[in-house]
């Protein structure tokens, strides 16, 4: 679902923002975070996708560092049902996969520098983690970087889904979010492949189950 795109000077509402999640945040040292963090501080101006819940701490720190950003929530437009088409012959859903990436992934010509993807693509559908990671590859600029998270264990009960707030230190904040369960686990190899056509990729050293990395686009 797309949100809002705020900058320094002006803020317009593209559609209403979500419901901010309730409940108490967990610190998180983020080697991924810390890394990208130095990026958004040395070069101003930036434009920066956050996928996930609007978050009024992510919008503050991001526009206070002089960049824009623009907020899109992918999860929760899974949620909404309105992109299953039906059921295949072993009853599983069918994906309108092109109505999805066409809804959540067009951006009226804006390409983005920084994508913080967080640990979205553990919680999509199968058939639509290949079109949105191919969408965003076309709507980002040479040289940008998606900071994403994946688990390495797929454990459904152990696993909520979380919003991810920015700090001005190398943790990230982790609320939980709306209910969604993990489909996936991925290895060092699954994300090797799933950004096979991106031209770079630094994974950090995996802690509590979950791996880091930043992929350049």
């Amino acid at each position: 679902m797309l949100g809002r795109l705020f900058d320094r000077q002006t803020a317009s509402a593209e559609r209403s923002p979500q419901p901010v999640p309730a409940g108490p945040r967990v610190p998180r040292h983020s080697g991924s975070w810390g890394t990208l963090r130095k990026r958004l501080i040395a070069e101003p101006g930036l434009r920066v996708l956050d996928v996930g819940t609007t978050s009024p701490t992510n919008i503050n720190y991001i526009t206070s560092l002089g960049h824009s950003i623009y907020m899109a929530d992918f999860i929760d437009d899974v949620l909404s049902g309105q992109w299953i088409k039906g059921a295949d012959e072993d009853e599983k859903p069918i994906w309108d996969t092109e109505g999805f990436t066409r809804q959540n992934l067009d951006f009226s010509g804006r390409v983005f520098d920084v994508v913080l993807l967080w640990t979205v693509l553990d919680y999509l559908p199968e058939p639509l983690v290949v079109p949105i990671v191919d969408a965003l590859h076309a709507s980002m600029n040479p040289g940008g970087q998606v900071l994403a998270l994946f688990h390495t264990k797929l454990e459904p009960g152990l696993s909520p889904y979380h919003r991810f707030h920015t700090t001005a230190t190398d943790n990230v904040e982790l609320q939980i979010g709306r209910p969604a369960t993990q489909q996936r686990a991925f290895t060092n190899r699954n994300i090797e492949r799933l950004f096979s056509a991106w031209s770079g990729l630094k994974q950090f050293l995996a802690k509590d189950g979950v791996s880091e990395a930043i992929i350049v686009r």
